[in-house]
Order: C-alpha cells, then sequence, then structure tokens
C-alpha cells in the first residue's frame, strides 16, 4: 500500500510541475491566426457546403498507406525467431520496394505537389 500512495503522489507532483512549467515557458503571443476557430486556412463565416480539394484526399490516402505499411512491417524485428527468417524478410523487401516504386510513381506524376 505504501507504494502505490509513493507512485500515485509522485505522479500528481510530476502532473502539476509540468503544467507549471508550460504555464511558466509558453510564449502568449495571440495573433488574428491563432485566435480564429479554424487553423485550416478555410474562411469559417463562408459556406460550408464549399467542396474539399481532391488533394486533401489524397495526401490522407497516402498517409494511411505508409501508415499501414508501418503496421504491417512491425513485427519484423521478431522474423529472426522464425525457422526461415529469410522468407520474411523477403516478403517485407517486396513490400517497401512495391511501396518505394508507388511513391516515386505518385512523385513523378506530380501527386505530391499541392500547387497547380
Amino acid at each position: 500500500m505504501n507504494m502505490i500512495t509513493f507512485m500515485i503522489s509522485l505522479s500528481l507532483a510530476l502532473s502539476i510541475a509540468l503544467t507549471l512549467l508550460n504555464f511558466w515557458l509558453a510564449q502568449m503571443n495571440p495573433d488574428p491566426e491563432k485566435l480564429s476557430p479554424y487553423e485550416c486556412g478555410f474562411d469559417p463565416l463562408g459556406s460550408a457546403r464549399m467542396p474539399f480539394s481532391i488533394r486533401f484526399f489524397l495526401v490522407a490516402i497516402l498517409f494511411l498507406l505508409f501508415d499501414l505499411e508501418i503496421a504491417l512491417l512491425l513485427p519484423l524485428p521478431w522474423a529472426t525467431q522464425l525457422q526461415d527468417p529469410i522468407t520474411t524478410l523477403t516478403w517485407a523487401s517486396a513490400l517497401i520496394f512495391l511501396l518505394t516504386l508507388g511513391l516515386i510513381y505518385e512523385w513523378a506524376q506530380g501527386g505530391l505537389e499541392w500547387a497547380e
């Protein structure tokens, strides 16, 4: 019971100290962009039916693709403990190679350029 009390009090003290340090060191320089309800560049008083650019969706799809790649490659360090780690590493390398080819193709086609 004594150890739990110590851990809770240590966590509480650390939380309070970090919060106070944040208030002390934070720069309070509000500007019109920071004070606006939306920091994404859209006018909050404009039409809500304004269509999004397709580039937003392309960036989101690219993010999900490479996020999925990380999730698939996360167990690779344990591949060395398998019976045949070469097969697993070959498939992982093929996956990375295909995704890299896709990224190079997208880059060459100008799909990553934001300005038109």
